[in-house]
């Protein structure tokens, strides 16, 4: 697990989600209704690169906040 990479990609789930008005809670919850088995705190742990995204994950994510793949990558 590379941590530049991954607190990248947090941070661009981050403002992504920010962009949308979502909350953390939000998310998760929106997430959880799609089929992710996926918590707030795991968001919050996401967002800060302390836990990586899993491709089913970002399928969901690239769906719900309305965004393109190469989002997520901004900035690598």
């Amino acid at each position: 697990m590379n941590k530049e990479i991954e607190t990248a990609i947090g941070n661009n789930v981050r403002l992504l989600r920010e962009k949308c008005g979502l909350t953390q809670e939000q998310l998760a919850a929106k997430l959880q209704v799609s089929g992710c088995d996926i918590t707030r705190s795991a968001v919050a742990k996401i967002e800060v690169g302390q836990r990586h995204l899993y491709p089913d994950e970002i399928i969901l994510l690239k769906k719900i906040l309305s965004v393109e793949y190469d989002d997520f990558f901004k900035g690598l």
